[in-house]
């Protein structure tokens, strides 16, 4: 038989990729190394488990103990997976800008998460980094990897990661390209790739906010360049002792912008369901295509997957509120059901008394409710201005069935009529319009559907 011990032996060894479509336009070949198949769904899984490990060796980390980290929430997962093997206890604290994709992964394996402000400086008491050092000096046999300092991160990527892209390339790559955030995944592989061939060059994505880049270039720590930015996984607002800028040759702003629009275009062009550094490594891998060869093999990591990001970036409400995608104005019928298409149509059988309808009306808060007979036709329609003037003259109507008061039935239009077609048939007298979607659900549309669509 041919089995894992368990499933941390099965992190690493992750396949090496060639893109395609998305890097069309550069002239030497694209290699992506894809994380996702770890279990944890990241490559943070290496530097998890090699963390413990170490810890374990030392003495730091005993039996029984609790594992207290900040982070980002791919670290966590790997540690929380690791915890679970070796029988220890998490509480991990991350930033509200996170996914809650990732903070539901990281609970899913029993952590406890902890929600800090991302708005606030790493020294802050609310800051996650401040947070989980103060658990470790109040929780008793805790102990904090601290990813962003301690060495086993890198050293994880110089034992591992380097070691197969070397292999995987048969020695021929020539850039690395690798979003920064704790610095290990690009120091530790790109330490081992010069120690084999000096000439390759390691190349990290940073984001705007971070510090990273003009810090290499300048060698200024610049608190100007410190704001809130929405990207994932890398940038920093302090300098992590794992950032080794002697091993990185350039570092590559892209916005937020890019790296959200680069993250949704991977799956679709490459079917890789990669995450939002993965994206950003692409955007600025485009960006950076003048420094590239024909004979040139350029490796990007594709840190975690998308299903870390699916309320974000794969989200079009979310992308739209941010400005990262042009807002789709209405043109036809069945766009102009958007904000109500989930909602099941309200109707009242012809037999049913007025006071029911008025009923429906004040229940459900709409204006105009259409009649279906016993077979389920639509037989007319009911509206409230129409309905209320009618009970003025005469009140009695109410205890009278829908029958004898309604008003013709609302015209029927297609899902792919234009806004124009639709309108047509919205006046004084008819107040809306039914319309049967391609899943051959009904609904209505108002003339404040067409109104929301057209201001």
């Amino acid at each position: 038989m041919s089995y894992f011990g368990n499933i941390l032996e099965t992190i690493g060894h992750t396949p090496l990729v060639k893109l395609n479509k998305i890097v069309a336009d550069l002239p030497c070949t694209v290699l992506a190394k894809v994380e996702t198949f770890n279990p944890g769904n990241s490559i943070k899984d290496r530097m998890a488990v090699k963390m413990i490990e170490d810890a374990e060796k030392s003495g730091v980390l005993k039996p029984g103990g609790t594992i207290i980290e900040g982070t980002s929430g791919n670290t966590g997962m790997g540690l929380a997976i690791a915890a679970v093997v070796k029988g220890y206890k998490c509480i991990f604290t991350t930033t509200d800008k996170q996914s809650k994709e990732k903070v539901d992964a990281m609970k899913a394996f029993g952590a406890e998460v902890i929600v800090c402000p991302t708005d606030v400086e790493p020294e802050d008491p609310r800051s996650y980094y401040s947070v989980s050092s103060r658990l470790v000096k109040e929780i008793p046999n805790s102990w904090k990897p601290n990813q962003y300092d301690n060495p086993s991160n890198a050293t994880a990527h110089y034992e591992s990661t380097g070691p197969e892209i070397w292999e995987q390339t048969e020695g021929k790559i020539t850039h690395l390209v690798v979003g920064v955030g704790t610095g290990g995944t690009i120091s530790g592989t790109g330490k081992y790739l010069k120690e084999k061939n000096p000439k390759i060059k390691v190349l990290g994505i940073d984001t705007y906010g971070s510090v990273f880049k003009k810090y290499k270039e300048t060698g200024i720590f610049d608190k100007n360049e410190i704001y809130t930015y929405i990207t994932e996984g890398i940038g920093e607002d302090f300098l992590p002792e794992n950032v080794d800028f002697n091993v990185i040759d350039h570092f590559e702003k892209v916005t937020d912008r890019d790296a959200a629009i680069y993250t949704r275009l991977i799956p679709r062009t490459e079917g890789i369901f990669a995450g939002n550094s993965a994206g950003s490594a692409i955007a600025g891998l485009l960006q950076m295509k003048d420094l590239f060869k024909k004979d040139d093999v350029v490796v990007v990591i594709f840190h975690d997957h998308g299903t870390r990001y699916l309320g974000k970036m794969f989200n079009e409400d979310w992308m739209r509120d941010r400005g990262f995608l042009e807002s789709k104005k209405p043109a036809l019928a069945i766009d102009l059901i958007e904000k109500h298409k989930n909602q099941k149509l309200v109707t009242i059988n012809e037999n049913a008394l007025v006071k029911e309808a008025y009923e429906l009306m004040k229940k459900y808060d709409i204006s105009q409710i259409p009649v279906v007979n016993n077979s389920n036709e639509f037989t007319g329609s009911l509206n409230d201005a129409d309905l209320f003037e009618k009970l003025i003259e005469n009140p009695a109507l109410k205890e009278t069935a829908i029958v004898n008061s309604m008003s013709p039935a609302f015209h029927w239009v297609k899902p792919d009529d234009l806004i124009e077609t639709v309108s047509k048939h919205i006046n004084k007298n008819n107040q809306a319009v039914l319309m049967t979607d391609r899943g051959g659900n009904t609904h209505i549309i108002t003339k404040f559907d067409v109104i929301d669509a057209v201001s």
